[in-house]
């Protein structure tokens, strides 16, 4: 709810009624919800700290692993430590929102990646005194780590802190426009940001959404299709714990693009500029489509070097990763398009678009499974994930009167310059592996760095070529041209 609903939900808010000249509103629920998410927050930490025991039995007595040995006592220190964050996450999140909702991101861009930071230097070194320093046990380690994310949120709450004394001026001078036209109750405020915040938070857990039908079915249509017990829990591991955790890397630029994309619409939208949103939308698509799809590519291309960088030489993790790669594009489409309907004020289509997807990865998962085993999973999900972007994308045209035409010239443009990139680096890739193994991890490196560089400059030189990186990147690519000395 934090770290996707009220941010998102709070910048929409303020993007709306600053559109309508109405800056005193905004303000009025900045000052109220300081309040609000302190004391939200402190209690929600006392809670979590004082039913820690609980907790802990409860995560203890669910885990089937007998390899596993970690008693409730230590579930109990460790659930505590991480409990102190929810003291300034939300509060944190309201100033990002605040920000967001008019039109800077950079505050919310910058306090981020100094929480992950601040976040990582904590954990490594703090883990590190406590085991090889201090000679702790490895469960006061973890304590430290799992701290480590309250003290990220200090570094980011810091940051957010610096940019809200330098940008009040500025803030005070835009609340002296105010039309003072419109007196919103507190009331009316908070069930308008509920109203907005529950379909942000519904696209946040998309994804854990459909791993938890996995999780539900996996094992036992693994086991329908005659795989063995252990041989279905080590797949499930693959599936849902480490190729996950690399396909999303490409998500990752979709939530960026959600975070500025809803409060710029939302105020297109409400300004009834429908010229300039078809315009920001088109850019929108361009640009995810141009960054997420050779990123998809390029992981499932190198699919074993890049399995054996981050866990192992695996045939059956390097299988998945191949397939589930390209699924990322699906991923930060559905963020994308969800995201949209946010800032056109149809926000109650995204959850029916999510229950549609569910339903169909409900539907043909343990079918597929047992048809095709692992990549029977990945296949449901793409599914799924196809089944609510055309209800996203058909909701957009309709009431945002958005035609699709020149987008989906452009989109196979980029998917013609990705297949050529494919093929390119397909062909060093194939090159290099007669003289280095993917098996071995330094070698996986080096062969993963010589054919993103040749794969990324090929792409590149395409997108120049044709001036289409130029379309969409604008005063960013010309300054690099003048860097290289290209022409500009």
């Amino acid at each position: 709810m934090a770290t996707a609903g009220v941010p998102l939900a709070v910048s929409k808010f303020i993007a709306k009624y600053n559109a309508l000249g109405e800056y005193a509103v905004g303000r009025k629920l900045f000052k109220s919800g300081v309040i609000v998410m302190l004391a939200t927050g402190f209690i929600s930490f006392l809670i979590m700290y004082f039913t820690a025991p609980g907790l802990a039995d409860i995560v203890i007595s669910s885990s089937d692993d007998d390899d596993v040995v970690i008693s409730a006592q230590d579930a109990t220190t460790v659930i505590r430590a991480v409990s102190f964050a929810l003291i300034v996450v939300p509060f944190m999140s309201l100033i990002r929102g605040f920000f967001q909702g008019h039109q800077s991101m950079g505050p919310s861009a910058v306090s981020q990646v100094v929480e992950q930071i601040v976040r990582i230097v904590f954990l490594l070194s703090g883990a590190y005194i406590v085991l090889y320093i201090m000679k702790g046990s490895m469960v006061s380690a973890v304590s430290v780590a799992t701290f480590a994310a309250f003290i990220g949120a200090l570094g980011s709450l810091g940051v957010l802190g610096w940019y809200w004394f330098k940008r009040k001026p500025h803030l005070d001078e835009l609340l002296k426009e105010d039309k003072g036209t419109m007196d919103v109750s507190l009331k009316e405020i908070y069930k308008e940001i509920l109203i907005y915040a529950a379909p942000f938070v519904f696209v946040g857990i998309a994804n854990p959404l459909f791993q938890f039908i996995d999780m539900l079915t996996f094992e036992r249509a693994m086991r329908a299709a005659g795989v063995v017990h252990k041989e279905a829990q080590a797949a499930f591991g693959v599936l849902n714990f480490q190729t996950h955790k690399l396909v999303i890397i490409p998500v990752s630029l979709a939530t960026a693009f959600s975070l500025t994309l809803v409060p710029s619409i939302t105020k297109a939208f409400t300004d009834n500029d429908r010229k300039g949103m078809r315009r920001q939308l088109d850019q929108t698509f361009q640009v995810l489509m141009y960054l997420t799809v050779p990123a998809a590519l390029g992981i499932s291309l190198l699919a074993q070097p890049m399995f054996t960088v981050f866990f192992e030489n695996d045939p059956l993790g390097t299988e998945v990763l191949r397939t589930y790669a390209p699924v990322a594009i699906l991923f930060a489409l559905f963020s994308v398009t969800a995201a949209i309907l946010q800032g056109i004020n149809e926000q109650r289509f995204t959850i029916l678009s999510l229950l549609t997807g569910l339903l169909v990865k409900l539907t043909f998962n343990i079918p597929l499974i047992k048809l095709f085993e692992t990549q029977g999973a990945v296949m449901s999900t793409a599914l799924g994930y196809i089944a609510a972007i055309i209800i996203n994308l058909l909701v957009i045209k309709k009431f945002a009167r958005y035609p699709m035409g020149f987008v989906t010239r452009r989109i196979i443009l980029i998917l013609i310059f990705s297949g050529l990139m494919a093929g390119v680096t397909m062909a060093f890739y194939e090159v290099l592996v007669e003289f280095l193994s993917p098996a071995a991890k330094f070698q996986s490196i080096v062969i993963i760095g010589i054919s993103a560089l040749v794969g990324a400059g090929v792409y590149f030189y395409l997108g120049l070529r044709t001036k289409l990186v130029d379309r969409l990147f604008g005063d960013r690519v010309t300054k690099l041209k003048q860097k290289l000395r290209l022409p500009v």
